[in-house]
């Protein structure tokens, strides 16, 4: 399945990414594309848009939720550890909100260095995946909230 989102991914864009080919989509073909191009690509060529404005799942829909948590409730609803790190998200993508915790704190820090460490988009996303597998190894197993 093809995907698309905007190019220079930070929290959110990076956390859809691991958690479309951890979860959803092992094979997944995620185009990073210009912002406005994220719709009329969807349309052409049958892919599924997140974090832009006009895809499938947007940066934040009527619920106010981001397009992780979106994929979370609508593909995997009974998941609690990917319920409890969509907040995180949430929250480190949000971080104006009043949700946002100490780990969304954290999470939007490091993020902010992504575009250091990595030379592009399909880098950042292959070497934040080791973050999203940490968060969500704990979370599976820290009772927690």
């Amino acid at each position: 399945m093809k995907w698309v989102t905007r190019k220079r991914i930070h929290v959110n864009r990076t956390a859809t990414g691991w958690l479309i080919r951890r979860f959803l989509d092992p094979e997944a073909s995620i185009l990073f594309v210009e912002p406005e191009r994220v719709a009329a690509i969807e349309d052409a060529r049958g892919a599924i848009g997140f974090d832009a404005p006009g895809a499938r799942y947007p940066h934040k829909d009527d619920a106010g939720r981001c397009s992780f948590e979106q994929l979370v409730v609508d593909r995997l609803p009974g998941n609690a550890a990917l319920a409890r790190l969509a907040r995180i998200v949430h929250g480190a993508d949000f971080p104006e909100e009043i949700t946002t915790t100490p780990e969304s704190a954290g999470l939007w820090a490091i993020s902010q260095g992504f575009t250091e460490v990595g030379r592009d988009d399909p880098e950042i996303l292959e070497k934040a995946s080791f973050l999203y597998d940490s968060l969500y190894a704990h979370l599976c197993h820290d009772p927690g909230k």
